[in-house]
């Protein structure tokens, strides 16, 4: 037992009496037994950081400890459910849990139908599946935990079993039920990494075909306020193929984060046609709620996808945002009177953004399967500054960079991803997925991100003297990166065609875009005619309206070469 002597906000220091506590411990603070975790230890006072308000406690109150650290609790019933960040289920929106009380994420009621996958004589190791219960569309594998192993003494049979009900017996005379758990500050283990090299796709043109990110990988979005971040991830939660989506609202303001809650459970799962909340897990850790659970709410969402690949499965977890995340540690930090380098933030910042996003990976599980965990995560620079320390520092520790444009959300260009500033190291790992798709992938990207990086330098020249200055060959350059932008890189979330793009379409409209160009370039080259004519002909209104159409015509490719081969004669008989 200790008692408390120090207060403020989520911070609370305790002297101890005889006891020895660890680092990372959880505690119960005060006469409400309010949820904490020991942060510091200093001979015999401890600091602890409480992730419930702090309002009313006073000074002499005890601290009990618990002798276990904060745990993540891992069973059949986690999806299609909302939780706060240490993991207690909300079930309505809105609703607060009273101080102190410590709710069970899952219900133990509920009977699963249990399929066994193990007989007795058999041997089992640790991360090994013996079984496996039907949630939703999902096949909810049951591992051996970590530490666990030996040779199966009994195993129930197929049937009807609550979560705490024993299911397995080994010869040593451990049991096994439906419920795990795992601290949430370590990473789960796994056999080895494996090369991310297959794509998530996302549906989103300027994502999949410019800058992909693999299943495993990592990614950051920052942009400043308004510039669509929330609407991005949740349209990537909705329309990736990922088994498992893990949606955190991490500070987010109270409006945005109820927005979630209401509408994912309404949405329809475009892959099964039921109801996207089936295979999502939200934890909803809003601005108004105490900061120490913003603080550990990341890592409950990462531990609770590290369970899920464990099982095999393809998981994508989204954080929005880790920005917030961040603020929250240098409030904490603050209150403790830890030294501060730039901008207050704690020194370790660095290395905890590290550590978050190191979690991520494709992997062999102990299980013998491979899955993966991808990491999205959405920063709030203060102003749009990409140079302040969060950004800067998730930008070091990830692969994938969508950096979100003021003036484009502005121009209600969506998504507003800037193509100059953002870029993905995965090109080359995906590349031969693609290329079974399309065997000129990486030449047809290549081409046009050349292209738009030449526009950009041009657009200095267009907004100063108008597209008119330009010689015809610039000119060129200007219009087919207009209509890239227009028909590939714009696209409406809202638009029920335009919504998700597959990849095979997606290639099919930048190889049409590519063909355009190439008789552009052909008709001024051979025949000097003019940017303005080659616009006006009858094909090009077909093309800006691709996006918006649910099946492209395939003689389009053929129609762009006879239109601009009888302007070529039309042309050759005129000069005769």
């Amino acid at each position: 037992m200790a008692k408390i002597t120090y207060i403020s906000g989520p911070i609370v220091k305790a002297e101890l009496e005889g006891e020895s506590p660890k680092l990372l411990e959880v505690a119960f603070v005060g006469e409400d037994k309010l949820i904490g975790e020991v942060v510091a230890i200093q001979e015999n006072t401890i600091t602890i950081q409480v992730y419930e308000t702090t309002d009313g406690l006073k000074l002499k109150e005890p601290v009990k400890l618990s002798g276990e650290m904060l745990k993540a609790v891992l069973a059949p019933g986690l999806l299609g459910s909302i939780y706060d960040g240490i993991e207690r289920p909300l079930e309505k929106l809105g609703e607060r849990i009273e101080r102190g009380k410590s709710v069970f994420p899952v219900s133990k009621d509920k009977r699963w139908h249990f399929v066994p996958l193990k007989r007795k004589g058999e041997k089992i190791n640790e991360g090994e599946i013996f079984g496996y219960v039907t949630e939703g569309n999902i096949k909810h594998f049951l591992t051996a935990p970590l530490g666990i192993k030996g040779t199966i003494d009994a195993i129930e049979e197929g049937g009807e079993y609550t979560v705490e009900e024993e299911l397995l017996t080994l010869d040593s005379g451990q049991t096994l039920t439906m419920v795990q758990e795992w601290p949430v500050r370590f990473p789960r283990k796994f056999r080895k990494r494996l090369n991310p090299d297959i794509p998530l796709i996302t549906g989103q043109r300027i994502i999949d075909f410019l800058f992909p990110i693999a299943k495993g990988g990592t990614a950051s979005i920052p942009g400043g306020f308004g510039t669509g971040k929330t609407i991005l991830q949740q349209t990537l939660a909705k329309w990736c193929d990922a088994d498992i989506i893990v949606y955190i609202g991490c500070g987010e303001r109270g409006n945005e984060m109820t927005e979630v809650l209401e509408e994912f459970p309404e949405l329809e799962d475009p892959r099964t046609g039921k109801k996207l909340i089936e295979r999502t897990i939200l934890i909803a850790n809003t601005s108004n709620m105490p900061v120490s659970a913003r603080e550990a709410s990341i890592y409950l969402g990462i531990t609770i996808a590290e369970y899920f690949r464990d099982m095999g499965y393809h998981v994508a977890l989204m954080a929005d945002s880790t920005s917030r995340w961040a603020e929250a540690m240098r409030e904490l930090s603050t209150r403790m009177g830890e030294l501060p380098i730039e901008e207050g933030f704690p020194a370790y910042l660095s290395s905890r953004i590290a550590g978050v996003y190191e979690r991520a990976g494709f992997v062999e599980t102990l299980s013998g399967s491979v899955g993966s965990l991808t990491i999205i995560g959405a920063v709030s620079p203060p102003g749009g500054d990409f140079s302040e320390p969060v950004t800067r520092h998730t930008r070091r520790f990830t692969s994938v960079f969508w950096a979100l444009d003021k003036e484009l959300a502005n121009a209600r260009f969506y998504p507003a991803i800037n193509y100059t500033q953002s870029y993905s190291a995965y090109g080359g790992t995906v590349r031969k997925w693609w290329e079974e798709i399309y065997r000129n992938w990486y030449e047809l990207r290549s081409w046009m991100m050349k292209l738009l990086q030449e526009d950009d330098k041009l657009q200095r020249i267009v907004k100063l003297l108008g597209s008119e200055a330009l010689p015809e060959e610039q000119k060129l350059i200007v219009e087919i990166s207009h209509f890239i932008k227009e028909v590939f890189l714009q696209q409406n979330a809202f638009d029920p065609i335009d919504a998700y793009c597959p990849p095979e379409r997606q290639i099919k409209i930048a190889e049409i875009l590519k063909t355009l160009y190439q008789w552009w370039e052909a008709c001024l080259k051979e025949k000097g005619i003019p940017i303005k004519i080659l616009k006006e002909q009858k094909v090009v209104e077909e093309i800006l309206r691709l996006r918006f159409v649910e099946k492209i015509p395939e003689n389009i490719i053929e129609k762009i070469e006879e239109t601009y081969k009888n302007l070529l004669k039309s042309y050759s008989e005129w000069e005769k």
